[in-house]
């Protein structure tokens, strides 16, 4: 089939479908930067127009808090950030509305409007309080990534060294008290003893919102295939994400390499943005874009997204993979550098040969999927069955 046709059926296929990304960064330029979605922005990579162009139906605004705040001050860092969320749906009522539930995203895409789901990224931002929790729950929040880079008081990171060989009581509590709100327990920046203690606590499919395949970029935050296998066989989903230095192995050494160049280059900006978050993330881009043109680091090409995904299909079923971009919050290949190029995703597939119906289950029928059942588990839980 020539290759026009193959993106005109492409494109079909991509905006008749429902498209979920599940974790973006964005909420950090609302309240860093001011940032209205409203408009074609030249910086980052979300906003409202982009959103459209890329038939995106529902995105996962991720509230994270960076591991240096703790106790009440990443409360009220997460809050600032949702708050920061709230005003955007209410600036944007014929564009934006807030989805709790699979069937308010479906709803939403019926009123064309797009879907804001809410999740914490850093479970220290609860501050060891299920109460704090409940009220993230209660303003709409329905994923939280357990960990950043650094472990809680109840669970480990994959990025530092262990503190207690997984999760604690307490961190099975957390589990059990997500269950029971009808909230996803994500997994992505978690340990591999983490994982595996929550996916042996876990009433409902657990997510991981934006992790790769460990089998071609051996990054500790991508999943190794053990562990996507177990995902998979409790109905869950891994979210490919398009960092690139969680998708190529030889962007994720030539990084690791410069990593003294990049330290420099994190301690400028600071010095220069303060706590900007969103400022620092974009400085660091533009670094990294210059490198690469410098032939500093190896250029990556949104291909690399599709070779994952594909990966993770072969091994556990187009059942169990969905994506989860990272957007404003990391460095994207080429050719998928904001929300406006996500039909390229789907043309990826069908060029593989992908069927419509996997490549929708993919684009977001999976991700809706494991809500209904979360959704489902927290009804049961609340009624009181065990």
């Amino acid at each position: 089939m020539p290759a026009d046709v193959i993106s005109l059926r492409a494109r079909e296929i991509h905006f008749s479908t429902i498209v979920i990304d599940t974790h973006a960064d964005t909420p950090q330029r609302f309240l860093f930067d001011q940032f209205d979605m409203g408009h074609h922005d030249a910086e980052g990579c979300v906003d409202i127009p982009r959103l459209r162009a890329g038939g995106v139906s529902a995105i996962v605004f991720a509230l994270w808090v960076p591991v240096e705040i703790t106790g009440p001050a990443a409360t009220a860092r997460a809050f600032d950030l949702l708050a920061g969320v709230e005003d955007q749906i209410r600036r944007h009522p014929d564009d934006l509305t807030l989805a709790t539930t699979a069937g308010e995203v479906r709803a939403a895409r019926k009123q064309n409007k797009i879907g804001i789901l809410l999740g914490v990224e850093g479970g220290h931002a609860i501050n060891n309080d299920l109460q704090v929790l409940r009220q993230f729950a209660a303003r709409g929040v329905r994923t939280m990534t357990l960990t950043h880079n650094a472990a809680t008081d109840w669970a480990d990171s994959s990025n530092a060294a262990a503190r207690h060989n997984g999760l604690t009581d307490f961190g099975r509590e957390v589990v059990h008290e997500m269950n029971r709100l009808g909230m996803l327990v994500d997994v992505s920046h978690v340990s591999d003893q983490t994982f595996r203690d929550v996916i042996e606590t876990s009433r409902a499919p657990v997510i991981a919102s934006h992790s790769c395949c460990r089998a071609i970029c051996g990054a500790p935050r991508n999943l190794s295939d053990e562990l996507i296998l177990a995902l998979a066989a409790r109905g869950g989903v891994l979210h490919v994400t398009f960092h690139a230095a969680f998708l190529s192995q030889e962007y994720a050494n030539a990084s690791r390499a410069m990593a003294q160049d990049k330290a420099l280059l994190e301690q400028a900006a600071r010095q220069k943005f303060g706590m900007n978050e969103a400022q620092k993330l974009i400085e660091e881009q533009r670094t990294s874009d210059e490198w690469i043109r410098a032939g500093k680091l190896p250029q990556v090409g949104w291909g690399k997204i599709i070779e994952h995904i594909d990966h993770a299909v072969r091994l556990a079923g187009a059942d169990h993979v969905g994506l989860g971009s990272d957007f404003d919050g990391a460095f994207m290949p080429e050719g998928l550098e904001d929300a406006a190029q996500f039909p390229r995703i789907t043309e990826g597939l069908f060029e593989l040969g992908y069927d419509e119906t996997d490549i929708a289950k993919i684009l977001g029928g999976n991700t809706l999927r494991v809500m209904s059942e979360s959704e489902r588990v927290a009804g049961e839980l609340q009624q009181g069955n065990p």
